[in-house]
């Protein structure tokens, strides 16, 4: 009998192989399916994107393009690499740094979505949104402390204007140089690139951004039934090594996988199917949740390091006040008891209420990311 329990240990392992490889191939399918839609974005924009920033008159409004330009974009390490450019072409960092501050804030709503395809169990719905949520409410929180304090004081950009001296060089690192992400997805996005340019103009690109949606709900969606038939035993025990065990390696472990992957809508929408199949607890996602916002900070301070001339400086200042916002909210909020609980209870509370009347996911999505920008416009114009 112990003979043929030890020749069945193998043969488990082997028969999960397949589900594995699955789960391989729905992250891919994932990663390649953010880079559609930002494929997609600029194909609609007819490559014209950085316009989206053109009409920034104040922080409000910066803020405002931020949030809006990373949420559909969906790529906060995108849209921060953009503001660099637009740095190092001349646009003020006063006006960037809000920018910066609202690409934290747009990019949760990749996650916020994902969390609807758990929406036919309650019980999983809420604790998949609750853990989505709970991004959403950390970056909020992060602006409402930070923004003032950058108006008043110019706080995060005097502070990276200090540093920045130790970071300019004659350097020429590209990120193109070192983003190996972009050709392992590029076979897939390539071939939905070709059959949505059957299509005229700017509906090939919203082609490329509705089937990157598309992508994104279904490969998180089966990516969670796998997981939750795998994440038991010896598998469970690795994962929690790397996320569950403390806040400390929950951050680095989120800041480097960001940094890996090039995206933290993607690795912090990995996160919600592990919560919502209560694989993790919410205490457990929220560090890795903090450790993403930093981690995207690297592409853009790689990024700056490509800019030369008379604006290497401001450019690495943008990216550092990316860098620095980041590190000083998971320092501030999550350091302090009294905040740091703050998001936990606002995505539980929430998370709740949805689970209960799914009008109320609905309506933060619209509040967050369409009401809220529309307002601080509105408010922005008449004052």
């Amino acid at each position: 009998m112990a003979h043929l329990s030890e020749l069945d240990v193998p043969r488990r392992s082997d028969s999960r192989a397949p589900q594995w490889l699955g789960v391989l191939l729905l992250i891919y399918v994932l990663i390649s399916a953010v880079s559609v839609i930002g494929t997609g974005f600029k194909v609609a924009t007819g490559g014209q994107a950085q316009e989206l920033f053109g009409f920034a008159t104040n922080p409000y409004v910066g803020l405002v393009i931020g949030i809006v330009a990373t949420a559909l974009i969906q790529s906060s390490s995108t849209v921060t690499s953009l503001i660099v450019g637009m740095v190092a072409g001349g646009l003020p960092v006063a006006i960037a740094v809000p920018m910066i501050m609202g690409s934290n804030v747009g990019t949760t709503l990749t996650n916020t979505l994902v969390s609807l395809g758990h929406v036919r169990s309650k019980d999983e719905f809420r604790r998949a949104f609750a853990a989505a949520t709970v991004h959403d409410f950390f970056n909020l929180l992060a602006i409402v402390i930070f923004l003032p304090l950058e108006i008043m004081f110019g706080l995060l950009g005097r502070t990276a204007s200090a540093v920045t001296g130790l970071f300019v060089s004659d350097a020429n690192l590209s990120m193109s140089d070192l983003n190996f992400m972009r050709t392992l997805t590029g076979p897939l996005v390539g071939v939905l690139e070709g059959t949505a340019s059957v299509l005229p103009g700017i509906f090939a690109g919203v082609a490329m951004i509705v089937a990157g949606l598309v992508l994104i709900f279904l490969s998180i969606t089966y990516i969670g039934k796998l997981l939750k038939v795998l994440m038991v035993g010896k598998a469970k025990e690795i994962m929690h090594r790397a996320i569950g065990k403390g806040p400390l390696t929950g951050i680095f472990s989120g800041a480097l996988v960001t940094f890996v992957v090039q995206s933290s809508s993607t690795t912090t929408s990995l996160m919600v199917p592990l919560a919502g199949t209560g694989t993790f607890s919410l205490r457990q996602i929220y560090p890795f949740m903090l450790g993403a916002n930093i981690g995207t900070t690297l592409t853009a301070l790689l990024a700056a390091t490509a800019v030369g001339g008379a604006m290497a400086v401001p450019a690495m200042q943008i990216a550092l006040v990316h860098m620095l916002f980041n590190v000083f909210a998971v320092l501030v909020i999550f350091g302090l008891p009294f905040l740091r609980n703050l998001p936990l209870m606002g995505a539980n509370l929430l998370a709740a209420l949805a689970s209960e009347k799914t009008i109320y996911a609905a309506a933060w999505i619209l509040s967050v990311f369409l009401l809220l920008p529309l307002l601080l416009i509105a408010v922005t114009t008449i004052f």
